[in-house]
């Protein structure tokens, strides 16, 4: 029993943290999306991070709860309690699914739903939304083109926008270092020569994965402050258990 009371303290405390945990990890998740929403097609993949968000929440009083059981018993308590834990499964393991879900189905999406918005772009003071989100991910990852800068080399592209017959990559790819950076390609030195699609997709999986193992390793600690509150439960039973 004392160690089922020192599991359950030791849980609570955790809990609290791994609330701020969950909540980093869901609000990284649904500002991506806000950010790349041209990108990321499918309208659920904020689902995963809320799912997260809902679970913090929710662990707050179910902290308190496990610091209040492991000082005194109370077997109403203690019912709640395993309800609480109950619901937490349920969200994080839902959330941790989605995420991994998606981590997967992203690889394949993104290279097609990027290769088309970036062939839609026509100059940087464009009011076309498809131009700006291109200028918008060039800048905030530091990239150039779909694979590479190189695919600003295509005639199509080129001639969708710029005017002219020289070969131009747009003022989003140019570092920021270079002040007189007027978008000429042929100053490479001047350019992110990375490509958006890698940087987007090593993005989407650190962001799942971080949300997955968050979900999983909360998940664990749950069922073993399900464990110890079922002990300290046997020695104060319900006297109608039925109600669980």
């Amino acid at each position: 029993r004392s160690f089922a009371r020192t599991m359950l303290l030791f849980s609570g405390l955790l809990f609290w943290g791994a609330a701020a945990a969950l909540v980093f990890s869901g609000v990284f998740v649904i500002l991506m999306y806000k950010n790349y929403r041209c990108f990321l097609q499918d309208s659920f993949l904020p689902l995963p991070g809320w799912l997260a968000i809902a679970a913090a929440f929710v662990l707050l009083p179910t902290g308190i709860l496990a610091i209040s059981i492991s000082a005194k018993n109370s077997r109403y308590r203690q019912g709640v309690l395993m309800y609480l834990l109950l619901i937490l499964l349920c969200l994080e393991m839902s959330s941790a699914l989605l995420a991994k879900i998606y981590s997967t189905r992203m690889t394949s999406e993104l290279k097609s739903t990027m290769g088309h918005v970036f062939s839609h772009y026509n100059g940087q003071y464009s009011e076309n939304p498809d131009s700006t989100a291109v200028d918008k991910i060039q800048r905030n990852l530091h990239c150039c083109g779909v694979q590479n800068y190189t695919d600003w080399l295509t005639a199509s592209t080129i001639s969708s926008h710029l005017p002219t017959d020289k070969a131009c990559a747009p003022e989003s790819c140019c570092k920021e270092k270079y002040s007189s950076c007027r978008d000429d390609i042929c100053h490479l030195e001047h350019l992110f020569q990375e490509g958006c699609l890698r940087k987007l997709e090593d993005q989407v999986h650190f962001v799942m994965l971080h949300l997955f193992w968050c979900c999983i390793v909360l998940g664990v600690l749950e069922l073993l402050a399900v464990f110890s509150n079922g002990i300290l439960m046997r020695h104060q039973p319900f006297q109608e258990f039925r109600i669980l």
